[in-house]
């Protein structure tokens, strides 16, 4: 018997199975039944594997042995197969699922937490840093930063990365806000990004400004900046930094409070 090797591959990637068993399971399925001496020269496996190999088929439901002498293994329909490795990915899920909800309730998370708390306050600030690349990874980490917010976020942007973070980051902003945290934003206000800026009313203060730059700074401690304009790459491609250092943070802040003092503010 013959089959392709990308085909065995994929049986693999699909059902979870190693090489034996592929190459057992797709002999047996050509013959229907058969002894393991049989499916070992027909699928090219030592026969002192041949037995573990069936019976582990036999366990996941891809196989039934017959009784008798010599003993003989009947292939499951396929599609029978096919249900049952889904019952067991399904309960083997469940399972794991269960197990991680009642990790919440034992010393492990809490010994985890002291860990990871214990740990940063060993690391310096300047040495907890990260590349960012996609554009959805980038805006899953600004919500992060800015949900973390205690005083204030400082934000500045493209007319587009305005428009962008309204629509998908306005919930985080709207949460921030109710805890007192100062939200400021600066952007070109163009045609298409003024109604995203007055929709920010009693939320953040959106100033206009006709430089262009991407970053933003909360609490004067964090960093995300992206190094693209992003007018001129694809989201897919798009990269940032996260910097988690108060020295750096607080220096481009002041830097900002001093453009923030010049822009004009959106017109009533």
């Amino acid at each position: 018997m013959i089959v392709k090797e990308e085909f065995l591959s994929k049986l693999r990637r699909y059902f979870s199975l190693n090489l034996y068993e592929v190459k057992i399971w797709t002999a047996l399925l050509s013959r229907g039944v058969s002894t393991a001496g049989e499916l070992s020269d027909i699928a090219n496996v030592p026969r002192s594997r041949s037995y573990d190999v069936l019976e582990s088929l036999e366990k996941k439901g891809f196989v039934v042995m017959k009784i008798g002498k010599p003993i003989k293994y009947l292939a499951v329909p396929p599609k029978e197969v096919v249900e049952r490795v889904k019952k067991n990915v399904k309960t083997l899920a469940d399972a794991q699922i269960l197990r991680l909800e009642n990790l919440k309730k034992t010393e492990i998370i809490n010994e985890l937490n002291s860990l990871h708390t214990q740990g940063v306050e060993l690391i310096e600030p300047s040495d907890i840093s990260g590349s960012l690349r996609g554009r959805h990874n980038l805006y899953n980490h600004l919500e992060l930063t800015i949900k973390n917010a205690e005083k204030t976020v400082t934000i500045m942007t493209t007319a587009q990365g305005l428009m962008r973070k309204v629509e998908g980051l306005k919930p985080v902003f709207e949460e921030v806000k109710k805890r007192g945290v100062r939200i400021r934003i600066a952007a070109p206000l163009t045609k298409e990004s003024m109604e995203a800026a007055k929709a920010m009313k009693g939320i953040a203060e959106v100033r206009h400004t006709d430089k262009e730059a991407r970053f933003t700074v909360v609490d004067g401690k964090e960093v995300v900046f992206m190094v693209m304009n992003d007018s001129e790459v694809h989201p897919t491609y798009d990269i940032g930094i996260w910097i988690n250092t108060p020295f750096f943070s607080s220096a481009l802040e002041d830097l900002f409070d001093l453009a923030w003092k010049v822009m004009k503010p959106i017109k009533a």
